[in-house]
């Protein structure tokens, strides 16, 4: 009889890795419960508090952080990163302090006095939790810090993962953070392989989460295991559409404008354009002579490069495939992209069809695809083909015609005569609907968004249970068919 040697197994290395990382978000993650659950409630003054160390976060640390993301990018403009990135989040960190106290008000709600005469009802915004939030490359602090603005607003504490392209700003965030909030109340953590996967299996109260569509389903399929609720903004080829009767240098300005705003890399940037067929090359000249004006040279520091070289690949891939089925690309500027500097000049698609890439996926970068159109049916019948985009941007001075398309075309969001605004009103809400995304933030909508509404009733001293208390009588049933009546006749 042979013998068998038996021998225990070993946990490879990316299994002993991932097991810490499991162990070092889960610490994090019991840390930040335990200091909840100490103080679930939060008070006005210690939400204002943390409000104020948010900002002053961002406000402390300007120059640190506008280096560390255009370290990550290879080139960010500066401007860029101070306008969107920190003008945007300390505005939505002051918006949310100002406003908290108001929206943390209970709520008086109507009581139905027939069956209880003298109660009360009110609804208690309440935090929920511990919040996860996964953040995105393309702008990670504004994204990040609008989002903690309404975490923190409604009294809770977040983990915060951010994305791997984000590394030289994560390492400035997670050195920066704990002067100004103990880890119980706000921690950041960095990408390095196996991160993302791990923190949406945390059991938190929420997770907000910005990124493609194929990722956000595997996190809300993760937060399902926990029940965890989700927030998600996921992104889409967003439309503007341009009435004829609108002044067409004036749209292509604004379009163009914002097409060129990090490089085009926006979730709600304008992917295509819907032109009247009587003015495609009129838009064409305009946005052409915009380009050649206002952004010459690709080179500058002024133009932000695409974040990495995949995302490079992946838009100079789609503008060969467009050209070697037929479509023309305008490269208004004639300047050749740059693979050292990982730059690509915006340039105009027309002539598409379905079979090309560019049609089928959001494209994310400074690439501008036409459609023509005759009527205005023809608009809403080819967007409501595909999956409802986060944004929708008609250019029409006929209130009609904006309503129709509003009415019509169903979109996260709107901006009407220009592009992409309606994401910095702190006072509306900002998120996706079906394929873009579910869930909002900014504003109001934010502080409810992580709040759990908590609907309070309170009893009068004297109530009529009594006279429907088993058994049941004559009289008792008087009242009962008395009371079905007044409510069904």
């Amino acid at each position: 009889m042979n013998a068998v040697t038996e021998t225990s197994p070993v946990a490879s290395e990316s299994e002993l890795e991932s097991a810490n990382i499991k162990a070092m978000l889960h610490d994090a993650f019991e840390a930040q419960r335990k200091a909840y659950l100490a103080n679930p409630t939060p008070s006005a003054d210690e939400r204002r508090e943390d409000l104020t160390k948010l900002h002053r976060l961002i406000g402390d640390n300007i120059e640190a952080i506008v280096a560390a993301i255009s370290k990550d990018y290879g080139n960010r403009s500066r401007t860029e990163s101070l306008f969107a990135e920190i003008m945007g989040s300390a505005d939505a960190i002051l918006d949310c302090r100002k406003k908290v106290k108001k929206w943390m008000k209970p709520q008086k709600r109507h009581v139905d006095m027939m069956m209880y005469p003298g109660g009360k009802n009110r609804v208690i915004p309440q935090p929920l939790g511990v919040a996860g939030l996964i953040i995105p490359w393309n702008f990670p602090i504004n994204l990040s810090f609008s989002q903690l603005a309404a975490a923190f607003a409604a009294g809770n504490r977040a983990m915060v993962k951010m994305s791997e392209n984000s590394r030289h700003l994560t390492r400035v965030l997670q050195e920066l953070c704990p002067k100004y909030f103990d880890p119980s109340k706000l921690a950041f953590f960095e990408e390095t392989g196996g991160v993302g996967v791990q923190f949406s299996q945390i059991p938190f109260d929420l997770i907000i989460f910005t990124g493609s569509g194929t990722t956000g389903r595997a996190v809300m399929a993760s937060a399902a295991k926990n029940l965890t609720p989700v927030i998600l903004e996921l992104g889409g080829k967003a439309p503007a559409v341009i009435d004829p009767n609108y002044p067409v240098k004036k749209a292509a300005e604004r379009i163009l404008f914002v097409k060129q705003y990090n490089a085009g890399q926006i979730c709600t940037n304008v992917d295509y354009v819907f032109v009247h067929k009587s003015q495609r090359d009129a838009f064409v000249e305009a946005a052409s002579a915009w380009l050649r004006e206002h952004v010459p040279d690709i080179n500058s520091d002024d133009y932000t490069s695409i974040i990495d070289q995949r995302s490079y690949e992946r838009l100079m891939a789609i503008i060969a495939d467009a050209e070697a089925k037929g479509a023309t690309v305008v490269n208004a500027t004639g300047q050749a992209a740059n693979p050292e500097k990982r730059k690509i000049p915006v340039q105009l698609v027309l002539d598409t069809t379905p079979d090309m890439t560019i049609r089928q996926r959001e494209t994310f970068g400074p690439l501008l695809m036409l459609i023509e159109y005759d009527k205005p049916e023809d608009v809403v019948d080819y967007v409501n083909a595909g999956d409802r985009p986060l944004a929708l941007y008609p250019f029409s001075t006929d209130k009609k015609l904006q309503d129709y398309y509003i009415n019509n075309i169903m979109s996260g969001g709107v901006t009407v005569n220009d592009a992409l605004f309606h994401v910095a009103q702190h006072d509306i809400p900002f998120g996706g609907v079906g394929g873009s995304g579910m869930g909002h933030y900014h504003g109001y909508e934010g502080f409810i968004s992580c709040s759990k509404l908590r609907p309070v009733f309170y009893q009068a001293s004297v109530t009529a249970n009594g006279l429907l208390a088993p058994p049941y009588t004559d009289f008792s049933d008087k009242i009962i068919n008395f009371l079905v009546r007044s409510k069904t006749k």
